[in-house]
């Protein structure tokens, strides 16, 4: 299983070492712009000295340059990740139990689902002036935005995943005698996790969207506020490390949340090994 999982790592990275290996030669050769699209050479330094800023000669201490992991990157990711894990844990908090009701009950179903396919095609982006008016700034306005972009995937695949129940499943539940509750915890909810777990993994990445565009706006630190200041200033090179930063936290997201549906359905149909 190590052999083959190092096997895909390795098939996966032969894209972007080839990116990376056509992007050098044009930077080296002098077709783009440095200023515009600077080197991955140039990249990857900025993105060391943003993760590990190097510190001055202390005369009072006499102490050596050094690296100390003490720079913004660390500063900001740690920043994003708290909003992103707050937020996600309002809106799915909130999804999880409305999806459930109206997957499960027509009448809740018809009562919310107008409401419901009103909000949804609306981006969380486009509430960006009213949570600055409702919450101010900081945290409060991104945490209410990211909390909105989760809440929809979230509830979306939840209510699918309980009416998509097969109906062999429900007959023979009743046809043995179980009751609503039980039917509905030992029947529906197990057949609607791989939807709902689905609908988390979405639901965390649309979150993470959510936080990079609300700390353009509303906040003074994160991923996001940096890559803004970088544009400020025209460092391109900060801009692309920034951009990176967020790519790796995502991948990272996203393999955790793989490993994790894994784990939890190893009893589902073609995962029981």
């Amino acid at each position: 299983m190590a052999r083959i999982a190092w096997r895909e790592i390795a098939v996966g990275m032969v894209v972007p070492a080839a990116v990376i290996v056509a992007w050098q030669l044009a930077s080296s050769y002098g077709l783009v712009n440095p200023a515009v699209l600077p080197s991955p050479l140039a990249v990857v330094t900025k993105w060391i000295e943003y993760l590990l800023p190097l510190q001055p000669y202390d005369p009072a201490t006499q102490s050596r340059l050094a690296w100390a992991l003490s720079g913004e990157l660390i500063h900001d990711s740690l920043g994003s990740l708290y909003r992103v894990v707050v937020g996600f844990a309002i809106g799915a908090g909130l999804a999880l139990p409305i999806g459930l009701a109206m997957g499960a009950s027509p009448r809740v179903y018809a009562w919310l689902n107008p409401l419901v396919q009103l909000l949804r095609p609306i981006p969380p982006i486009a509430y960006i002036p009213l949570s600055i008016l409702w919450f101010g700034l900081g945290n409060p306005p991104a945490v209410f935005l990211i909390a909105l972009g989760a809440f929809f995937p979230v509830l979306m695949n939840t209510i699918a995943g309980v009416r998509q129940v097969d109906g062999i499943y429900l007959r023979a539940a009743r046809n043995l005698g179980a009751s609503g509750t039980t039917m509905f915890v030992r029947v529906i909810l197990p057949a609607a996790v791989p939807y709902i777990l689905s609908g988390v993994r979405i639901g965390i990445g649309t979150a993470f969207i959510v936080v990079i565009v609300s700390e353009m706006i509303a906040v003074n630190n994160g991923l996001g506020f940096r890559i803004l200041e970088a544009r400020e200033y025209f460092w391109s090179d900060k801009i692309i490390a920034g951009m990176i930063t967020i790519g790796l936290i995502g991948l990272a997201i996203d393999v955790g949340m793989n490993s994790l549906n894994n784990h939890l359905l190893r009893w589902h149909r073609g995962l029981e090994n």
